[in-house]
């Protein structure tokens, strides 16, 4: 079996589907890519059982086979090669390759291609088409509040919910909650699936800068996502996700305002002076004026700040996790925001102020308990 292929045009491919491999493996097949030529055309696979990524391109060849060749030898010889025809000739009876480039052969072993595992079929799915900005930006916005508790796995993953009104995306670790709504990807079926945290990082990197409709199916065990590039197929969590509308309060009387980069910067700069167990920073309203405190009681450390805002409501000091908050903030893109809140023992909720058609986002963060000694 033989093919003709650019290096810069080989190894762009590979490093599109690359990020699924594992840096430990239990299947020593799971090391390579998988080739499969098709007259003029190339697939190449990578997968770790649990998410499965494919890509295609043309090449120059009258035959057809497969191979399984070991990924990092490959990429690291590839990573190496100025932009030039490369030649693939494989020996499919010793698994033997041999890469034929301007500088010179270089030659390696594969595996039979029987190894690799197959791409599990998405059988009897749902159909939804998804824009490829909106799904970048939904998972952008969900992914950093997923848990990492393994008694726990269904908060490990984004979850979708899909009907005719569009598709709410939901993330939690029980500490913070993020609900992102999109008007504009509606399923005429309403359905939903909890996605695990690599695959949708993997996908988030594939819909850079993709316009395109997105093509999704998916079933109770599997979803699959078609781009121009590359197809992603996933296993999805399996379990009931928590009734996330029960955490979330509906009475918050007390209503700040305030520029989003200005409270962002001060609870940097202030959190940096907080306990490195709790990252506490509390926060203090009264009339129109935030102040923003924290204070490491190990080393002596504290900080103060005071900012001016808008406020309605009763006066009211609150404790908040530094790092929930700056993550919440940083991933919000609007000038300014609200913070609602009721009690100091009850979230508090942040909103962007301006109401985008598009979309609507809310995000929840859990108080710490003040240490008033």
């Amino acid at each position: 079996m033989k093919f003709i292929v650019s290096s810069a045009s080989i190894l762009k491919h590979l490093q599109l589907i690359s990020g699924v491999l594992n840096t430990s493996n239990t299947l020593p097949i799971l090391d390579d890519f998988l080739f499969e030529v098709d007259q003029n055309s190339l697939k190449i696979t990578a997968s770790d059982l649990e998410t499965t990524m494919t890509t295609q391109m043309k090449v120059e060849s009258k035959e057809e086979g497969e191979i399984a060749i070991p990924a990092k030898l490959l990429l690291d010889i590839l990573k190496s090669f100025p932009e030039n025809p490369l030649t693939f000739t494989i020996d499919r009876e010793n698994q033997s390759i041999e890469i034929t480039s301007e500088q010179g052969k270089y030659k390696l072993t594969g595996h039979p291609a029987t190894e690799f595992p197959k791409t599990p079929e998405v059988e009897k799915p749902v159909n939804v088409e998804i824009n490829g900005t909106s799904l970048a930006e939904a998972i952008a916005k969900t992914v950093f509040a997923t848990g990492n508790d393994e008694l726990r796995p269904v908060m490990s993953g984004v979850f979708f919910q899909l009907d005719g009104e569009g598709t709410t995306f939901v993330a939690t670790d029980a500490h913070k909650l993020v609900k992102y709504h999109r008007y504009d990807s509606k399923s005429e079926k309403s359905a939903s699936f909890i996605m695990p945290k690599k695959p949708l990082n993997l996908l988030k990197g594939l819909l850079s800068g993709n316009k395109d409709d997105i093509s999704v199916e998916f079933n109770e065990t599997n979803a699959r996502f078609s781009l121009k590039e590359a197809v992603l197929v996933c296993r999805l969590i399996d379990g009931k996700y928590p009734n996330y509308e029960a955490v979330i309060p509906k009475q918050n009387p007390n209503k700040l305002t305030i520029d989003r980069v200005v409270l962002l910067n001060s609870v940097k700069r202030v959190s940096i002076f907080s306990s490195k167990t709790t990252h506490q920073v509390r926060l203090k309203i009264t009339g129109s004026e935030l102040q923003i405190s924290a204070e490491d009681l190990d080393f002596a450390n504290e900080a103060n700040e005071r900012l001016t805002c808008q406020y309605e409501g009763e006066d009211i000091e609150i404790g908040f996790n530094a790092v929930f908050l700056i993550e919440m903030l940083s991933n919000l893109n609007t000038e300014e925001i609200f913070l609602e809140l009721s009690e100091p023992n009850r979230a508090g909720i942040l909103k962007p102020c301006v109401k985008d058609e598009a979309e609507e986002i809310l995000m929840l963060v859990m108080p710490v308990m003040l240490n008033n000694a």
